[in-house]
């Protein structure tokens, strides 16, 4: 990346982690909850844009996506009665509004995924931050630590490939860099903000480094299929929102189920 690049990006962090930071610490809490729904929202439709999803899909996935992340927010117990009936929905519109059944599943299929990709696993952020500003600002500091870590540990020292053909940039190196800079992370950002026993940060970092990898390559291999680079240009040098999150969403979920046991 050119030295412009890197001033792009670093001019997008600074605007943009300072306004996270007073949303998540200082606002109510449904501040943050409009956040992740104005992400979700945007992020759903960068999903279904790289795929060439029809519009009137994109308009019912984007619609949908929002509709079953308030309602998994609030009604979590009942999650499972809403993918059915966004299954029902989803199909029977396909069926309704283009009569060609050629291709149907190839169209229909992006939303589908999508909602199980974005929605769902983007509620497990708002379950963190009922349970405390805390534990959302740790998971953030770990996953973009680590993504750091891997980003420039791997482009100094990367020479053997992680995974080319999914994603031909990343190395072995910067997968050791993710999972070092997760565990430093949890040590430095838990010892300020949570209270839990020193070697359950180093194994909830250690895990948080690994699973932040698989996000990104889960990503990249969606990129990858649908044939684009980014998933959009909102962010310039960053790419698009789901190429910032595609980690978090993977990261929250993990920590989710990892704090029920700590």
């Amino acid at each position: 990346m050119s030295l412009q690049g890197h001033k792009k990006r670093i001019i997008v962090a600074l605007i943009a982690l300072p306004l996270l930071i007073f949303i998540i610490v200082k606002l109510p809490p449904y501040f943050f909850l409009g956040l992740l729904t104005l992400i979700c929202a945007i992020g759903m439709w960068e999903f279904l844009k790289i795929y060439k999803t029809p519009n009137f899909l994109i308009f019912t996935g984007v619609l949908f996506s929002v509709i079953l992340f308030l309602l998994n927010c609030f009604y979590y117990k009942f999650a499972l009665h809403y993918y059915g009936l966004a299954f029902v929905a989803i199909t029977t519109l396909r069926l309704i509004f283009k009569k060609d059944p050629k291709n149907s599943l190839y169209e229909i299929s992006p939303v589908l995924i999508g909602i199980l990709y974005i929605p769902a696993l983007l509620s497990f952020h708002w379950f963190l931050r009922i349970d405390g500003w805390q534990w959302i600002i740790y998971l953030y500091a770990v996953v973009w630590i680590a993504d750091s870590f891997a980003y420039y540990i791997g482009k100094g020292f990367g020479n053997r490939k992680l995974y080319p053909e999914v994603s031909p940039k990343k190395t072995w190196a910067g997968a050791y860099g993710s999972v070092i800079g997760g565990t430093l992370a949890s040590l430095i950002s838990g010892y300020f903000l949570l209270s839990i026993p020193f070697y359950k940060l180093v194994i909830t970092g250690l895990l948080i480094g690994i699973i932040s990898i698989f996000g990104d390559l889960v990503e990249s291999m969606f990129k990858r299929d649908a044939g684009v680079k980014d998933s959009s240009l909102l962010f310039p040098e960053h790419g698009g929102l789901l190429d910032k999150i595609d980690s978090m969403l993977f990261g929250g979920i993990l920590l989710y189920f990892s704090m029920k046991f700590m």
